[in-house]
């Protein structure tokens, strides 16, 4: 992939120093008075410390119009003070954007970081929604990657002229989208960031939607297809009884076989049997969205182990019935298509051809929303550091898809250890939640690397109870490298962390 940046502190360093507006500022409200390329500073408010959850900081609300059509707003927050470790990170967006990501933007500001975010060039309320978008070109290349982008270089500038000097280190975090996000940073853009960490990420952007358009063709082909929530429940437990444990986690799906037909009704249809029709359909979303005519696989499927999940395929793949057509994944593939590909908000994703379609789409769309380049030399030429971890229970991004990405970067770039280590998750649905270990130690791993040279051998996945960090430690469980497996050592307690080693597991 061609590289658009054009630096990385050096370069800032000198553009900053062609704006005088840039210099160091007096107060936090001065920051309203900084120039910057078609940037608007909209306010710059002191906020003060809050005991248990940030120090002191300053809070800027901006916007960048690099494009007549562009609006993208970001916010920064700065620790005042010796409170700012000196590091600065930008935290990624989920679905299509909208909002400017203030939730998970406090954490990293009580540790200490300079922390920024992004709407993504467009204001929605909704997720899934897409209408923005609609014969507006530029705003879906600011959503794409330009929005990125214009954030780094003005948050950067921004913390200049606060603190009076530029990040020591920087980073990018994000899951879903944000993950997506993340690997554009390295791909697009690998002078920006120090260190990057991508999760559960919808890298293959247009792929992955068609894929969208798959599962809901499969589920819809008949009207005995669907799949009801008993009927996931029921098929959840026999993946589990067949490849999982005690505690409901299928610890490596690559060697979990499981045949729904196992499930087939005998005695007519009930809430605890599939019918025909529903195997078929779970044998589509289990393979994979394929080219019907090359046999080609366009993404990969799903794993068993989620299914019956509160946050599983009810929630992401099936929704309650056909007709609500409220499950995420068919809301995010028919605004894509309706939106942005046909230009068309009548359009039917069950009319999407899986071959001259998806051949169209990629012309047309996934430069601009795809960081699915195998090509990371840049990013490691200049020192970067990539970790990217997947839950193996996501039912909203195939985590196979992270595997056969992770392949395809080895396959271009040779051994990757040095620079970009795979992280799977056993038993996490979508960035969190399962019954697995799902809260997972990625910053504190991304700045030892970078900072201190310590690739991570394994990160801390720990598992709370009612999944509420507030609450107890049920167990914690190493994530090791991929190919690579945690393994119970036989006589440790199973939920402690240090009775698991790392080991090549036997796979067929």
């Amino acid at each position: 992939m061609k590289t658009f940046a054009i630096g990385g502190a050096l370069a800032l360093a000198a553009a900053l120093a062609a704006h005088p507006g840039a210099a160091r500022a007096g107060t936090c409200g001065d920051l309203t008075g900084l120039t910057l390329p078609h940037v608007t500073i909209a306010s710059a408010t002191d906020v003060a410390a809050s005991d248990l959850k940030h120090p002191a900081y300053c809070k800027v609300l901006g916007s960048s119009k690099p494009t007549p059509d562009s609006d993208i707003r970001f916010e920064v927050l700065i620790p005042e003070g010796s409170a700012w470790n000196g590091r600065y990170l930008q935290v990624g967006n989920g679905g299509f954007a909208g909002q400017i990501p203030e939730r998970i933007m406090t954490a990293p500001l009580a540790a200490g970081f300079a922390v920024a975010g992004t709407d993504d060039g467009h204001q929605s309320q909704i997720g899934t929604d897409a209408s923005w978008a609609l014969n507006h070109p530029e705003k879906q290349i600011d959503f794409g990657y330009r929005a990125l982008k214009e954030t780094t270089d003005a948050a950067k500038a921004i913390v200049h002229a606060y603190e009076g000097a530029l990040p020591k280190f920087s980073y990018f975090a994000g899951c879903s989208d944000g993950g997506r996000e993340a690997l554009m940073e390295a791909e697009r853009y690998p002078n920006d960031f120090d260190g990057v960490v991508a999760g559960d990420p919808a890298n293959h952007w247009t792929h992955l939607l068609v894929a969208a358009a798959w599962n809901w063709q499969a589920l819809t082909a008949t009207p005995d297809s669907f799949l009801s929530q008993p009927k996931l429940h029921a098929v959840e437990a026999a993946a589990i009884k067949q490849c999982g444990d005690e505690t409901g986690v299928i610890e490596d799906p690559l060697v979990c076989h499981f045949d729904p037909a196992s499930l087939r009704c005998t005695n007519g249809d009930g809430p605890s049997c599939l019918t025909d029709a529903q195997i078929a359909a779970l044998r589509k979303i289990y393979s994979g969205a394929r080219n019907p005519r090359t046999g080609e696989q366009i993404l990969a499927g799903f794993s068993p182990g989620s299914e019956g999940e509160g946050g599983g395929w009810g929630v992401w793949i099936t929704g309650p019935s056909p007709a609500s057509k409220i499950a995420l994944s068919y809301g995010f593939g028919a605004n894509f298509f309706k939106y942005i590909v046909f230009s068309d908000p009548n359009y039917d994703i069950r009319n999407l051809n899986f071959d001259s379609d998806v051949a169209m789409t990629d012309a047309k769309f996934a430069s601009v929303f795809n960081s699915y380049s195998p090509d990371l030399s840049a990013f490691r030429a200049r020192g970067g550091k990539l970790i990217q971890y997947h839950g193996w229970a996501d039912p909203a991004i195939p985590p196979l898809d992270s595997v056969a990405y992770y392949k395809s970067v080895q396959a271009k770039m040779g051994p990757t250890g040095g620079f970009y280590r795979l992280f799977m998750v056993p038993g996490m649905l979508h960035c969190g939640g399962g019954p697995g270990p799902n809260v997972i130690d990625s910053i504190p791993a991304i700045t030892a690397w970078v900072e201190q040279g310590k690739a991570p051998d394994i990160l801390v996945a720990t598992k709370f109870e009612n999944d509420n960090p507030a609450g107890s430690v049920v167990r914690t469980r190493p994530l090791c490298p991929f190919p690579t497996r945690a393994e119970w050592d036989g006589k440790g307690d199973k939920n402690k962390l240090e009775s698991f080693t790392c080991a090549a597991p036997k796979r067929g």
